[in-house]
């Protein structure tokens, strides 16, 4: 596994990470505990080191089960987790006091002395960024934290962020059908030296060509509320995904493997989510995918900005994005 720094940190971690959420109940399905923790093992061994979760994913399931799975191995791991959502997502803080109490949380669900890489899991808007960054700050020098990061914020609270302490990665959906980031706030991270972390970089699992109808989603799968997921968009992005799986042929690669690749090309560092050994493994190997000039404009014929139907997010979803 190739490995990477985390901004302008000290910082090593895979070139590849590892997205955990889809891990606990009522996201993407049935879960099992154990086998969630044997990929989580074998991501280790593999060495994938970047391993991101968060409080509110399963209000806190999630990050128990991560504590579990690192249980003697924590050197081997880079926690990077989020905070500012209420349980049950009811709502956002980004208030001093409450940065302070979501850490000590989620250390103690995490079964740690200290967090690698923590973010803000959305900006609240009712906070100044300043007093936001400023508590997470205090937490760096309490030695609670290693690392700063963000997620999903624009370009002008990046910047304001980074002036009160460095922010280290900044999180954010991107895909090739989510590169609305690509204007403004990217070439800012770039600027900064701030590490762009790509979450849902198969577009929750749409790249990967394994969905091929609607049905094919679990009754208690969100995905089944997402508007690219639904409807008419679902047979015109399927369309899509055909075309990327004849490119994926020809570079005797997977659709999931190319999208990956692709992500890495485009200075990413992709986090996708899996919670099956088998997955893991291919995730991981197309680290190794190297993709040309060539390919990448033939890839950008097929799968042009924009060119997915329906937005990655329910309406009132896309309002708490500042991108």
């Amino acid at each position: 596994m190739k490995t990477r720094t985390l901004g302008l940190s000290d910082l090593a971690v895979s070139a590849i990470g590892l997205g955990i959420m889809g891990m606990s109940p009522g996201i993407y399905g049935e879960t099992d505990d154990e086998q969630s923790i044997k990929t989580i093992h074998h991501a280790l061994e593999l060495g994938v080191t970047l391993i991101d979760t968060a409080d509110v994913y399963g209000n806190g399931h999630n990050e128990e089960l991560l504590g579990q799975a690192l249980k003697g191995r924590r050197e081997q791991a880079v926690i990077a987790t989020k905070f500012s959502y209420t349980p049950n997502y009811a709502s956002l803080s980004g208030h001093p006091d409450y940065v302070k109490q979501a850490v000590e949380e989620s250390l103690r669900r995490l079964n740690v002395d200290y967090i690698d890489l923590y973010y803000q899991h959305r900006v609240d808007p009712s906070v100044p960024i300043e007093e936001t960054v400023g508590a997470m700050a205090d937490l760096v020098r309490a030695g609670k934290v290693r690392y700063l990061g963000l997620s999903e914020a624009s370009a002008s609270t990046i910047r304001r962020a980074h002036a009160v302490h460095p922010i280290s990665a900044l999180q954010s959906e991107y895909s090739l059908w989510s590169r609305d980031i690509e204007a403004e706030i990217l070439p800012t991270a770039r600027e900064l030296g701030i590490t762009h972390v790509a979450y849902s970089p198969l577009s929750r699992g749409f790249i990967t060509g394994e969905l091929r109808k609607f049905e094919d989603l679990a009754e208690d799968d969100l995905r089944r509320y997402m508007p690219r997921f639904q409807g008419d968009n679902f047979n015109k992005n399927l369309a899509i995904v055909d075309q990327i799986k004849v490119i994926a042929g020809e570079k005797n690669c997977t659709p999931s493997q190319l999208a990956l690749a692709w992500t890495i090309a485009n200075g990413a560092l992709p986090i996708p989510g899996t919670k099956r050994i088998r997955y893991i493994e291919e995730n991981a190997a197309s680290s190794a995918v190297e993709l040309t000039q060539e390919d990448l404009a033939r890839i950008e014929r097929v799968s042009p900005a924009n060119v997915a139907q329906g937005t990655r997010y329910m309406e009132e979803q896309m309002s708490l994005l500042e991108g």
